[in-house]
């Protein structure tokens, strides 16, 4: 099983304020501490799910090469980009040097978009039509791919096009970097993810990614993949404390009514260890977690009561 942290929040309670110095504190410690991975959110300001819109929020695809300069072995990347945000071909170049400055270490994560307001806030056009941002996702892999293993690639899509592009250097990872499809969505984005993915971003608790993880083999069957080739990473919010009574008490404190009713990684951390054992037996290869409030309580009793256990 490996671990990540999903770094959903710039505001840190035990740092220094400095939002640059605290978040290379942050992966520096998690990369100590034996984590695999660290990604960061691909938003422009904060979504109210996990703060307030108006705290600090470094951008994703700045800060990222600078985490890399940082750190040594570390997996990094962005969890997950919006095809809207930027032009894929742009992106492809922005990813190719990203995976050099970090020696190879970068994981491409790439999504459909889906939260209106941040696109309206930017002056970014949104396509309400799920099916329409899918269909762009799914051309865009394909321009980027397209560039990451052609010498002078030429493609014609319905959204996207590129005529005799060159893209040096190309990454160092071979064939090209692990791409991570967001979303869970059984007929279209399963399917994608099935034909062009290398991992998923699955949801909800163990029970829940088993059924989503089903799906997924159907979809690999129909088109002739193994699907133990695909990593299953989840997500879930951490809160955990040393006693029921103040896991309550920080439950109140750090998530919005009803959060933890969904939420599978809230408990004691001899809950959690059950927990992860679960993950682990429907299949799940990577845990990938945000800490609520970047509570240090949460991160402690996890990484030496749970992690270092399991």
């Amino acid at each position: 099983m490996k671990f990540g942290i999903r770094n959903t929040s710039f505001v840190y309670p035990n740092g220094t304020g400095n939002i640059w110095e605290d978040t290379k504190a942050h992966i520096q410690r998690a990369e100590q501490d034996g984590f695999d991975s660290f990604w960061v959110m691909d938003h422009f300001y904060q979504l109210p799910a996990h703060g307030s819109v108006e705290e600090p929020f470094l951008d994703a695809w700045t800060v990222l090469p600078a985490l890399a300069a940082v750190t040594s072995r570390i997996r990094l990347g962005a969890m997950v980009s919006p095809v809207g945000y930027r032009n894929p071909a742009l992106l492809a170049r922005m990813g190719a040097s990203l995976d050099h400055i970090s020696g190879g270490r970068m994981n491409f994560g790439f999504g459909a978009g889906g939260y209106k307001p941040e696109y309206q806030a930017y002056g970014f056009e949104f396509v309400d039509e799920k099916p329409v941002r899918l269909a762009q996702m799914k051309e865009a892999l394909q321009l980027i791919l397209g560039l990451w293993s052609e010498s002078c690639f030429t493609f014609q899509g319905e959204y996207f096009h590129v005529e005799d592009a060159i893209l040096e250097p190309k990454p160092l990872q071979k064939p090209h970097p692990p791409i991570l499809i967001g979303g869970v969505g059984p007929k279209v984005t399963l399917r994608i993810i099935a034909e062009l993915g290398d991992a998923c971003n699955l949801w909800g608790p163990p029970e829940e990614t088993a059924r989503e993880r089903e799906t997924l083999k159907r979809h690999c069957e129909d088109v002739g993949r193994d699907e133990s080739t695909i990593e299953k990473t989840t997500y879930d919010l951490v809160v955990c404390a040393p006693t029921e009574a103040a896991l309550k008490q920080k439950i109140e404190r750090l998530l919005p009514k009803g959060v933890e009713l969904w939420m599978a990684l809230v408990g004691t951390p001899s809950q959690l260890i059950d927990v992860v054992g679960e993950y682990e037996r429907v299949g799940a290869d990577h845990l990938c977690m945000d800490f609520a409030g970047n509570d240090p309580e949460s991160y402690e009793l996890f990484v030496n009561e749970v992690m270092k256990k399991v």
